[in-house]
């Protein structure tokens, strides 16, 4: 082949190449999407090269093209404005209780965080502080699940607020609810106990919960620990539920009379359904805070830890 000839292929070779360059897409939309871009339709590359002129410039042939940074950012906008992006959103229903109570966490009336309904502006604080710091939050200590049992039987006579003022008293009494030491209480502390005033506790209520730590005892030695036992009862996860109003929280549950049957057959005393299902309340077995209240994301929140024995 002569030169003249290749000369004259080259160029129609080059004149070739042109004319494909100007049916596709821009060299700088194939730089960054070297893909996608050469398969759409016609209409998204129509739309695409009129946002791209809105989006880019006014002036199709503005210097700032040029700037390949520059002209990477404007592509972008214009591709955004075409597709937006879509944010994930999570539909879990546990995410949306908790973004719920966030937003419903201030009282618009007076500014105060909400709590359950039974809070009220003439509870005491100590009860207040309870609710707050303790009630519905998992305990997996023994200790404080043998206290929190022993202080739900003295339901039976006082309420929340009484045995709660007195709850120091209580564990100076009883050594912390230390189940080892409490076992071993003799008669001269049951009478030290049943005769102070402050602490207004009878006599068969302290030696309960004497009985109550023997039993406690013989579970250790069982299951490897007090929590261990009573975690099992619930699966070692606690029951989460979602009432709205204080009438539509129950007295007992299924698992409160099958832990009370299983408790009285071991020895346990004063440990009733009703008894038990405030014991779980307490510890955190079972979640009863409102909804609307700002401690129930909290503890839900705790609750759908790993559980872990300590």
């Amino acid at each position: 082949m002569s030169r003249a000839n290749v000369r004259r292929h080259v160029l129609l070779e080059n004149k070739v190449l042109k004319e494909r360059e100007k049916t596709s897409s821009p060299k700088h939309l194939k730089r960054i999407y070297p893909i996608g871009l050469h398969k759409s339709t016609s209409s998204l590359s129509l739309s695409l090269s009129s946002s791209l002129s809105l989006s880019l410039s006014e002036n199709s042939y503005d210097s700032s093209l040029t700037d390949s940074s520059t002209l990477d950012q404007k592509i972008s906008a214009a591709l955004r404005f075409i597709a937006p992006t879509q944010r994930r959103e999570y539909n879990s229903p546990v995410a949306k209780v908790v973004q719920q109570q966030i937003s419903q966490a201030q009282d618009t009336n007076d500014g105060e965080l909400k709590r359950c309904n039974w809070i009220t502006k003439n509870s005491d604080k100590v009860y207040v502080a309870f609710h707050d710091e303790c009630w519905g939050v998992p305990a997996y200590d023994d200790n404080q699940l043998f206290e929190l049992l022993a202080l739900s039987g003295m339901l039976m006579d006082h309420n929340w607020t009484e045995i709660v003022k007195r709850r120091e008293l209580f564990r100076e009494a009883f050594f912390g609810f230390d189940p080892n030491k409490v076992a071993k209480m003799g008669e001269k502390e049951i009478a030290e106990i049943a005769s102070n005033k402050a602490i207004m506790l009878a006599e068969c209520k302290v030696r309960c919960i004497i009985d109550n730590a023997k039993c406690i005892l013989k579970i250790v030695r069982e299951c490897g620990s007090f929590s261990s036992y009573m975690w099992g009862s619930v699966n070692h996860k606690p029951v989460i539920n979602r009432f709205r109003y204080p009438r539509n929280v129950p007295l007992r549950s299924p698992k409160a009379e099958a832990m009370s049957k299983d408790l009285i057959k071991r020895g346990f005393r004063y440990v009733g359904p009703v008894i038990v299902y405030s014991f779980m309340q307490a510890a955190g077995l079972t979640i009863d805070h409102l909804v609307d209240c700002y401690r129930y994301s909290e503890c839900v929140s705790l609750a759908e830890r790993p559980w872990r024995h300590i």
